[in-house]
């Protein structure tokens, strides 16, 4: 059994029977004597074994002398991860390593059983993995008691940080006990991690194990320039060219995701999907359809880029280019883990050409400009699999011999030959054919238009008529026509066809990319031109700016101008005949002193007083009755009325004999609106209300009422 120096006993058996006969270097690291007992800050490159190492790290705290771990009670460790599949992974590797020791460990991750976890918790653990945002809803609920905690793990601290998790894992730090030890692990150190570490450990030691020019040295970075319309035919033949165990392709959106998941399933890939829009359930199927190799291209977003360990990841493919350096990182950090080669590929259009060199040496990365596999080198690399396949090269076995005479006794061989190729070729798709690409063409500045020398013109079936404008043909141009900013010259924008002048040497690149049909977008026809186009010079206009010369009207002649000296004008009305009479004068009627009213406050409505208008009558002078000329005061209706309570009658209708309101224009007889002709008298009606009778009440009907009971 190999022998670790500086490792417990029990974790040593768990290394060799995984088959491990050496450290990396950060796992060397965290072992060290002056390392044992003190806060670490540790920065280490995605793949080097992290997770292993801050549990060979965390050993002494948790077993001291002794080989196995006490009865579980209340959490020794903590470790809290970015994400669920991070989580669930380091639970794995912790499971395995701490397994001869008798280590229980427990789980607390969003998406689970919240009442499973809490029941697991109550029976015990060692070691307790989780997200910020459960751990935190654990400890808010009681049922996470951090009191007895050792060793306190942040894992992928600056991914945390970076998805907000800050408060979180303030809360978490300061419910756990004081006398721990923080262990902080990330592959970068950012100033809000460098934060983080000054408030919440104690003297910790800074522990960064490889440099920049040492970053992903197990992984061939390639940039594979596309035209914009191949970059899905390129990603599939990437795929078909290496033939990887497994390959995880990268997008920018959850669409993008879609998208790739539909076409590469529709060619024949195993493909699954992994983005933020599925549930944990969804997702943790996803990643053990990898591992058990029925599905062998992941599409994903980022959420997939962080902790994601899947054996046999050979390829990764960032479809998007990534938005920042450390997404490059722990992208391509899928690949080339512990040792093992891998491939990263970035699919980089003419557009995106300067970000992704930038973007390159941010990261100090070297990668490998290459043109996407075509479909001759599909083909050819299928040829060499196939030649050197286990199925062809192994010895019969069996009733495999039997068979094969048979075989041999009906067909030639050169028949049978015929039909192991077809076997082979109808378990993979066909590749994709790929415009040609100048890899060595630089990047260059758009040139000045009367720079452009070597030129040649082309006429678009589209102008201003049609809503053509330079400032989106430009980028119709380059993303059909395999061009850059700088093959294109002048943009002459007329009536019904527009014309473009491209440079001479990108000829041949921007036919052969549009097509024999010479079509663009929407159906714009594309002509080349023996020579530059007559156009009208271009010059300023009153208001400035590079406009054509104005139009000319002149050219239209105008009719007559109307005469209206035919018909004579009347003199004009004169009023200095009529003298006018004098101002009227008004200072001859004197006015009389203003009335005084401070002599006698009116009393409040509360305590007693006059009403203030004048017009309105008490009813406590005297009652108002028909026989005076009045109207009969509404008196007090029962609660059971159609309008209850003390509300009056309508007001401002037109009354009819008696008193009564009337409707207008539908007087009611027997209940019900009357049709006869008017002055004929209605049928006396037998009707007779009731308190509840809509009839009675100063409404218009919504329907007719009801006859009554004879």
């Amino acid at each position: 059994m190999t022998e670790f120096a500086g490792v417990p006993a029990p974790l040593n058996q768990a290394l060799t029977a995984r088959g491990y006969e050496t450290l990396t270097p950060v796992q060397e690291a965290v072992i060290a004597e002056e390392l044992i007992g003190a806060d670490a800050l540790v920065s280490a490159q995605t793949g080097s074994g992290k997770t292993v190492a801050f549990g060979l790290a965390m050993a002494p705290d948790l077993l001291g002398e002794d080989d196995r771990l006490p009865r579980a009670g209340t959490p020794l460790t903590l470790v809290i991860a970015p994400t669920r599949e991070l989580a669930m992974q380091v639970q794995r590797e912790l499971a395995w390593l701490y397994q001869p020791a008798g280590g229980i460990l427990a789980s607390c991750v969003g998406g689970m059983d919240a009442r499973a976890e809490r029941r697991a918790l109550d029976r015990g653990a060692h070691i307790v993995v989780g997200t910020p945002g459960r751990l935190r809803d654990h400890i808010e609920r009681g049922a996470l008691d951090l009191s007895d905690l050792r060793v306190a793990v942040l894992d992928e601290a600056d991914e945390m940080l970076d998805l907000g998790f800050r408060e979180d894992l303030e809360f978490i730090l300061q419910s756990a006990n004081d006398n721990r030890r923080t262990l902080m692990f990330s592959a970068t150190v950012s100033k809000g991690i460098a934060q983080l570490a000054k408030t919440y450990q104690r003297d910790a030691v800074r522990i960064a194990t490889t440099g920049a020019k040492d970053q992903h040295q197990d992984i061939d970075h390639q940039a594979i320039l596309v035209a914009n319309h191949d970059r899905d035919n390129a990603i599939m033949n990437l795929l078909r060219f290496h033939e990887a165990r497994n390959a995880i392709v990268f997008c920018g959106t959850r669409m993008m995701v879609n998208h790739l998941t539909s076409r590469l399933s529709n060619r024949g890939f195993s493909v699954v999907a992994l983005s933020g829009e599925l549930s944990q359930s969804e997702r943790s199927h996803a990643l053990q359809a990898m591992r058990d190799g029925r599905a062998r291209v992941c599409v994903a977003t980022d959420v997939a880029a962080r902790g994601i360990d899947l054996p046999g990841l050979e390829l990764v493919i960032h479809a998007d280019l990534p938005q920042n350096v450390e997404a490059l990182t722990h992208r391509s950090g899928r690949t080339g883990r512990a040792g093992a080669k891998g491939t990263s590929a970035l699919i980089v259009t003419h557009s995106t050409r300067k970000k992704a060199q930038r973007l390159l040496g941010w990261a100090k990365l070297t990668a490998k400009w290459v043109e996407a596999p075509t479909a001759e080198a599909v083909r050819a690399k299928d040829a060499e699999r196939m030649l050197t396949d286990p199925v062809l090269t192994a010895a019969p076995e069996g009733d495999e011999a039997e068979w094969a005479q048979k075989l041999l006794d009906q067909y030639s061989a050169e028949h049978l030959a015929a039909a192991y190729v077809r076997q082979y070729l109808s378990q993979r798709s066909a590749p994709e054919d790929i415009a040609a690409t100048d890899v060595s063409r630089e990047a260059k500045a758009p040139v000045k238009r009367d720079e452009f020398k070597n030129s040649l013109w082309v006429s678009l079936s589209i102008g201003h008529d049609q809503k053509a404008e330079p400032r989106w043909l430009l980028p119709t141009l380059c993303r059909a026509g395999d061009l850059d900013k700088s093959d294109i010259g002048a943009i002459r924008v007329m009536g019904q066809e527009s014309f473009v002048q491209l440079n001479a040497d990108a000829e041949d690149r921007f036919f052969k990319a549009i097509g024999s049909d010479r079509m663009l977008e929407d159906e714009i026809k594309v002509t080349k031109l023996d020579k530059a186009p007559d156009l009208p010079a271009r010059g300023p206009r009153d208001g400035g700016g590079p406009r054509g010369p104005k139009r000319e009207f002149g050219d239209k002649p105008r009719g007559p101008k109307k005469d209206y000296g035919d018909k004579p004008r009347g003199p004009k009305k004169d009023y200095g005949d009529k003298p006018r009479g004098p101002k009227k004068d008004y200072g001859d009627k004197p006015r009389g002193p203003k009335k005084d009213y401070g002599d006698s406050p009116r009393p409040a409505r509360a305590e007693g007083g006059e009403e203030r208008s004048t017009f309105k009558k008490k009813f406590s002078e005297k009652p108002r009755t028909k026989d005076d000329g009045g109207v009969t005061p509404y008196k007090k209706r029962e609660a059971s009325g159609s309008r209850g309570g003390d509300k009056p009658p309508f007001s401002g209708k037109p009354k009819r004999d008696g008193g009564k309101p009337a409707y207008a224009g539908k007087p009611k007889t027997g209940g019900k609106p009357a049709g006869k002709p008017a002055g004929k008298p209605a049928a006396a009606s037998k009707f007779k209300a009731g308190a509840a009778d809509a009839s009675k009440s100063m409404r218009k009907p919504r329907h007719k009422a009801s006859k009554g009971k004879k």
